[in-house]
């Protein structure tokens, strides 16, 4: 019934996509050509086209947007997804079915048309069109698909199509999994209960959810208890009842879910690689790679550019104010560890008194830090101090994306201290990242903020990319740790 209301669901999306789509492309030609404000912030110098040239395109919008979609995942319905993952990934959709269209009507126009047609532009589309078509298309299956997100969240609220949740183990991590799906009731979840072989009493009972049996007893529990998802919670150490987990379970048709305790067993992006004939798995491979970093780097030098040129004055007078208000340089210079464990110097705007670590030697801010200017105080609550660090983007330094760096001081600190902590060093240094649009930056727990890290290198792609530029946009500024 489930995978029944599934398909009904994405067949719904596809064929709602596909005339949003249409809509969308049909109201851009209207804007373009019929809109006087359009038409006068972008002349029309090739005359009206026709309506019917436009509708000749529709054919190849209702299938290039969901392709579009499909290849963003879409269409893998998830629970889960937060709104701005599904936001992303229409925006990202709809790019490509624009790129789609354009080199889809080239290649007719060229290929396939007459010559007579060509003349007449049969299937030519202006420019302003596909920009207005990729703003409609976005606000419109966006829309959509939060009204759909709405009425589903109605539904589970009121207990209708829930999805049961099993959870194996019940220590800390079972716990942690076990808060997550009830603080976030409208994923549409009910946990049942726990398995554990471990079944001391402090485990019965955990925020009323029963431990309905041991790990071997999983498989008829998750029958009984008609059971829809299995979630994994167990330690390293029981790896093999695990595996035998796993294997029970799915004669079950259950999905099964292992949640890894990650300081201790995340391995990033496995490639499987060949050694003369011999397997070998390459378990810190990383997808920042290749073309995937020239795109990343295309992406550090546009942004940084066209930063420093739209702040040059807010920077130029941000500057003036700390010349006059303290006495010292303006910028701060600090070497810290990048790419590869290779240092680098840092560039920062002053926000601190000069020499403020003579006494103390190298610490992290607190929230009093006596060592703070009075203009500091509110660069570093705002983040503006780390605007400069733009130059280390430009320069290729750092990223205007990934782990914040940490002095070499911290470094030999921690990478004693915390498992997998080199790991965060196969990507540049960013000026935000995963961990910090997440809320673990400053004197906050290094464990939490390389388990963000970790994730981010594993998981790059130029869309999660955007999504935390926007995320940094709508929380870095006057971040609670920000001091």
């Amino acid at each position: 019934m489930v995978n029944r209301h599934n398909r009904l669901l994405v067949t719904f999306h596809v064929l709602s996509d596909a005339m949003l789509g249409v809509t969308a492309f049909i109201i851009a030609y209207e804007l373009r050509f019929h809109s006087d404000l359009i038409s006068s912030l972008i002349p029309i110098t090739k005359g009206m086209p026709p309506l019917q040239q436009y509708i000749n395109v529709l054919p190849f919008i209702a299938i290039l947007v969901p392709l579009g979609f499909q290849l963003q995942g879409l269409y893998r319905l998830r629970r889960g997804r937060s709104r701005v993952d599904d936001f992303f990934a229409v925006f990202v959709g709809s790019i490509l079915a624009v790129v789609f269209g354009i080199v889809a009507t080239l290649y007719v126009q060229t290929y396939f048309a007459t010559s007579a047609a060509r003349q007449r532009g049969a299937l030519e589309v202006s420019q302003p069109v596909w920009a207005i078509f990729l703003v409609l298309n976005v606000a419109l299956t966006f829309a959509a698909r939060e009204l759909v997100r709405e009425l589903l969240e109605r539904r589970w609220r009121a207990g209708i199509g829930l999805k049961r949740i099993l959870i194996a183990g019940s220590g800390e991590l079972g716990r942690l999994v076990a808060d997550k799906i009830i603080e976030h009731r409208e994923l549409g979840y009910q946990i049942v209960g726990f398995v554990d072989d471990k079944a001391a009493g402090d485990h019965l009972g955990y925020r009323g959810l029963p431990l309905l049996g041991t790990i071997e007893e999983a498989a008829d529990i998750s029958a009984r208890e008609s059971v829809d998802h299995l979630y994994v919670a167990l330690p390293p150490e029981q790896h093999v009842q695990m595996l035998q987990l796993i294997e029970s379970t799915s004669r079950e048709c259950v999905d099964v879910k292992v949640v890894p305790d990650l300081l201790q067993v995340i391995a990033l992006r496995a490639r499987l690689e060949d050694l003369d004939g011999v397997p070998v798995i390459n378990i810190n491979d990383v997808p920042l790679q290749g073309f995937n970093a020239i795109v990343k780097r295309a992406i550090d030098v546009a942004i940084s550019t066209a930063a420093l040129v739209a702040l040059a004055l807010p920077l130029g007078l941000i500057a003036a104010l700390i010349r006059m208000s303290s006495r010292g340089e303006v910028f701060y210079r600090q070497e810290r560890m990048g790419l590869d464990g290779k240092p680098f110097m840092i560039y920062k705007f002053r926000s601190m008194y000069d020499d403020a670590e003579a006494e103390t030697g190298p610490v992290f801010a607190s929230e009093q830090d006596p060592r703070r200017t009075p203009l500091g105080k509110l660069l570093r609550r705002s983040n503006v101090d780390e605007l400069p660090q733009l130059w280390n983007v430009l320069r290729g330094d750092m990223s205007i994306v990934g782990p914040r760096p940490e002095r070499p001081l911290f470094v030999a600190q921690f990478k004693h201290k915390i498992p997998q902590y080199m790991l965060r060093h196969k990507v540049k240094a960013g000026i935000t990242g995963w961990a910090q649009v997440n809320g673990w930056r400053g004197n906050t727990s290094i464990e939490k903020r390389i388990e963000y890290d970790l994730y981010y290198i594993e998981n790059w792609s130029v869309r999660l990319d955007l999504k935390i530029m926007w995320l940094t946009l709508l929380r870095g500024f006057f971040h609670k740790h920000a001091y």
